[in-house]
């Protein structure tokens, strides 16, 4: 899995937020806000880290259960459905 072309995460005004740039910004307009673990999720698929290893991450970072963790990043990476992120 990977970030769509066209799709990167910025810090406006202390927020990471995710918009569309080049070609991708003529079928999606806006930005989304991303909150801590959502960026970690977005940072771990753009080293190319697979889901067990970015939950694994959540649970260094954020002393949360490791079930937890991997239901967070499971649920966040419904982003497919969102365009940002492909097989």
């Amino acid at each position: 899995m990977r970030i769509k072309q066209g799709f990167v995460m910025r810090d406006v005004a202390g927020r990471a937020v995710v918009i569309a740039t080049g070609d991708a910004s003529r079928d999606f307009h806006g930005m989304v806000k991303l909150n801590q673990t959502a960026a970690v999720v977005w940072h771990g698929v753009e080293e190319g880290l697979d889901v067990k290893a970015i939950a694994e991450r959540l649970v260094a970072e954020y002393d949360v259960e490791a079930g937890r963790a991997l239901a967070d990043v499971e649920a966040l990476l419904a982003m497919r459905e969102q365009g940002f992120v492909e097989d």
